[in-house]
């Protein structure tokens, strides 16, 4: 029975949906321009650049008028509140720039991760206060999809139900506010890799925490063929004595998520949590080669729409 109470026409589905499948059309990820401006600092120490608005704006410009071979690889670009606004050197916007290289403009949109009371230092993320109005006025200036993040992370006490519960309410409430703008929400429920815990006890929490999540947007009737999942690999903590093989991540995250990720959700966009380059592409090159117990095809098709990662 359809929900007594729908926020989203018909129209509104559909433009999600568009949205959503562009963004990972096959063989296109996520270009991940959204560092805050403390976080682009560090980059700019490595190469002894100051930290100014001018120089963030050339940054941002050398990636996006890369040539043309990036084109076929990038969906969607998620861009830091302030280069929404910034301007190539002749003066045309990024959103238009990048719309007009077939790239989805996406945006930041949480506010950091703040303490979580009562709770063994774990967190929770701020930013739902004037959500909705900036919602609003992003979607004006080019944004149509954003990115929130919460974290957890695993210890002998942690992640706890509490900080699960409200992480995934949290994601939830977001998720509905982006939809009701015509704006696609990433889902970012990330499991942090630090600590000594094996690949089994993360797979059981990525599990727990999925399903928790994916329970939260059923309950805001947030519509999952117009959102996107950006989830941690299942790995061992960095501190684990035992080093696993790609396949043994590929199977531990392709077994999470087709146990706890609805059929209906149109993507999911790796985050690499840490990984070096090559650690993330052969992690996801193996969940793509992972033997499933499925129908002739269905197997690729389905790691095909998990195969994109945060680039």
């Amino acid at each position: 029975m359809p929900h007594a109470y729908p926020f989203l026409t018909p129209d509104q589905k559909k433009e999600l949906n568009d949205i959503a499948l562009r963004i990972v059309a096959p063989g296109k990820g996520i270009l991940a321009a959204d560092e805050s401006t403390g976080s682009v600092a560090k980059r700019f120490q490595s190469i002894n650049a100051e930290n100014t608005e001018e120089n963030r704006r050339l940054y941002r410009q050398l990636l996006f008028t890369a040539d043309d071979s990036v084109k076929p690889c990038i969906g969607g670009v998620i861009l830091f509140h302030e280069t929404l606004y910034q301007k190539t050197d002749d003066g045309k916007l990024f959103p238009q720039l990048l719309k007009e290289r077939g790239m989805v403009v996406g945006i930041k949109v949480d506010k950091g991760v703040v303490p979580l009371a009562g709770t063994n230092g774990e967190t929770t993320t701020q930013g739902l206060d004037g959500l909705y109005e900036r919602c609003a006025q992003y979607k004006k200036d080019g944004a149509d999809f954003a990115k929130w993040r919460c974290v957890l992370k695993i210890t002998p006490t942690t992640p706890s139900s509490l900080a699960i519960r409200e992480n995934a309410n949290v994601l939830a409430r977001y998720a509905s506010i982006c939809q009701m703008h015509g704006i696609v929400p990433i889902v970012e429920p990330e499991i942090l890799p630090d600590g000594d815990h094996d690949l089994k006890r993360c797979q059981y929490v990525t599990e727990m925490v999925l399903a928790a999540m994916y329970k939260a947007l059923s309950d805001h009737h947030v519509y999952l063929e117009g959102t996107l999942l950006k989830p941690n690999m299942v790995t061992a903590g960095h501190s684990c004595s035992h080093k696993n093989t790609p396949q043994e991540i590929a199977m531990a995250t392709v077994t999470a998520l087709r146990r706890t990720v609805p059929p209906a959700v149109p993507g999911v966009t790796f985050l690499s949590g840490g990984q070096s380059e090559e650690e993330a592409t052969l992690n996801l090159n193996a969940m793509n080669q992972c033997p499933l117990h499925s129908k002739p095809g269905e197997a690729r098709r389905r790691m095909a729409r998990h195969a994109r990662r945060s680039l």
